[in-house]
């Protein structure tokens, strides 16, 4: 079997973060709930992406932004950057690079979203050559 890399995401309000990423086209694969308002386990998807999700079980510090980055984030790999960014804006992210062109050739934009997490929507596939 071929690694394959899946992200998780632990959030203190993580039903309002799944309502977040249905904001930007993910659908809910499968959802376990715990007490009120606690999601033990949850997964979305969009296309090929797959995404796990919980209420976070302590208080994790998320990084500040310094500048245009956290240090650290999720990029997604879009054939339209512009919508991806308006998606997540009008779902309640915090713009941080509006939609341009790189000097590189591609498309980019980043929001935080509502918990703060860095999302990098851009038309360049890491991996692949140029």
């Amino acid at each position: 079997m071929e690694p394959k890399l899946f992200a998780y995401l632990s959030y203190r309000d993580a039903p309002a973060a799944l309502t977040w990423l249905a904001g930007l086209g993910f659908a809910l694969v499968r959802r376990q709930d715990g007490d009120v308002d606690q999601v033990v386990h949850a997964e979305v998807r969009l296309g090929e992406v797959v995404l796990m999700i919980s209420t976070a079980d302590a208080a994790y510090e998320t990084p500040a932004l310094l500048g245009r980055s956290t240090g650290r984030g999720l990029y997604l790999l879009v054939d339209d950057v512009d919508t991806s960014f308006h998606r997540a804006r009008a779902a309640g992210g915090t713009p941080v690079i509006e939609p341009e062109d790189t000097e590189w050739g591609t498309r980019r934009a980043r929001v935080l979203d509502p918990e703060g997490n860095e999302w990098s929507f851009g038309t360049y596939e890491p991996g692949a050559s140029w």
